[in-house]
């Protein structure tokens, strides 16, 4: 199974519109490869190189048809959505339901965004609104594939002015 995105290549930057300096909208994505087996796809997006001891999850989306094979941009932060597909989403890091983007300290460094999708045999039936530790929990003797598309994003330093000092005659 492959996961791609129109907006970015695996291992790129991906641009600033997906980001919370940006529009903090979700990236348009797109699989192939899943197994026959499967009956609903997830995705979870995660930054492990935040500063806290887990993965800093940005967002959680379960429950997707095996008979869609992408997302488009910009999904609204709904927990559960008709249209443009029918789904549920999940709480992510920041305490929210739906997609927020990279936001990592300033000066921090690169971090990593790792969107993984799951092939799974069963319709899990999971409510709106659900952890990342309630899905896996829930998905972990289910899930027959996965793939992962990796985006990178770096804040720039905030640029510090100093004045000179006065001269003294």
């Amino acid at each position: 199974m492959q996961i791609t995105s129109s907006a970015f290549q695996n291992g790129e930057t991906m641009p600033k519109k997906y980001t919370g300096e940006g529009d903090d909208v979700s990236p348009p994505l797109q699989w192939t490869g899943a197994p026959d087996e499967t009956q609903e796809f997830a995705i979870l997006c995660e930054d492990p190189d935040a500063p806290q001891k887990t993965p800093f999850v940005h967002w959680l989306i379960y429950g997707i048809d095996s008979t869609t094979l992408s997302l488009p941009e910009a999904i609204p932060a709904d927990q559960e959505l008709s249209t443009p597909v029918h789904t549920a989403q999940g709480m992510n890091s920041f305490g929210r339901i739906g997609y927020n983007g990279p936001l990592p300290p300033v000066g921090h460094g690169p971090h990593r965004y790792f969107f993984r999708i799951y092939a799974l045999n069963k319709k899990l039936g999971l409510k709106p609104g659900i952890d990342k530790d309630t899905f896996l929990k829930a998905a972990q003797n289910h899930i027959v594939a996965e793939a992962e598309l990796v985006g990178t994003y770096e804040r720039g330093q905030k640029k510090v002015t100093q004045q000179a000092p006065e001269a003294h005659p």
